[in-house]
C-alpha cells in the first residue's frame, strides 16, 4: 500500500475514540482498482466495546442506527454484537472524505480467541484473506500467522492427494 494511501486511510481514524488494532480490506484497495467509489472496510479492535461506543456516539452518533442510539446506547450496541452477532457491531454507509466506509468493532480478547480458535469463524476468515494493517498495538498480525497457518493446513486436508499448484490457490482462496 503506497504511502499517501495509508496515510488517507489511517486519517479516518482521527475522528473515532483509539484502537488497539485497526486493518482495512476491500477491493477498492487493489492496486488496479480505478474505481474508488466503492467501500472501504475497516475493523478495529478495541479492549472495551461498550466504553469505546459510549465515546465514539458522543463523536459520532449519525454513524449508528437512530433506533439503537435511542433504545439503548452503547450497552444496548454491544449486547446484540456479543449475544445476536458474531461478537462485531458494523457501522456501515458511512459517509467521510468522499468516500463510502464501513467498520466493524469488536473486542480484542474476542478478535484473537477467533483468530487462534475459530470460535466464530467470522473475524478469523477474514483475516486469512489480504487486508493491511493500519493500527496494531497488540501484534495481532503475528498471532494472525497461526491462522493463516491453520487455514493452510485445512485447504492441504480437503485437496486430494495430487493436486495442482492452481487448485491448491483456488481452495486457501475460498477458506
Amino acid at each position: 500500500m503506497e504511502t499517501t494511501q495509508r496515510e488517507e486511510l489511517s486519517s479516518f481514524l482521527s475522528v473515532l475514540p483509539p484502537v488497539d488494532f485497526c486493518c482495512v480490506y476491500g477491493s477498492t484497495l487493489h492496486p488496479n482498482n480505478q474505481d474508488k467509489s466503492k467501500m472501504v472496510d475497516y475493523i478495529l479492535g478495541v479492549s472495551d466495546p461498550m466504553k469505546w461506543h459510549s465515546l465514539n456516539l458522543k463523536m459520532n452518533s449519525d454513524h449508528y442506527a437512530s433506533w439503537m442510539v435511542h433504545l439503548g446506547g452503547a450497552r444496548l450496541i454491544t449486547n446484540v454484537a456479543d449475544k445476536v452477532g458474531v461478537g462485531v457491531h458494523f457501522n456501515p454507509f458511512v459517509n467521510w472524505n468522499d468516500r463510502k466506509l464501513k467498520y466493524g468493532v469488536v473486542r480484542m480478547h474476542d478478535l484473537v480467541q477467533d483468530i487462534l480458535d475459530w470460535n466464530r469463524f467470522y473475524l478469523s476468515g477474514r483475516l486469512q484473506k489480504p487486508v493491511h494493517m493500519l493500527v496494531d498495538n497488540l501484534d495481532i498480525e503475528d498471532v494472525n500467522s497461526v491462522n493463516k497457518r491453520a487455514a493452510i493446513s485445512a485447504a492441504l486436508l480437503l485437496l486430494p492427494s495430487k493436486f495442482t499448484e492452481v487448485c491448491f490457490l483456488f481452495t486457501t482462496q475460498k477458506s
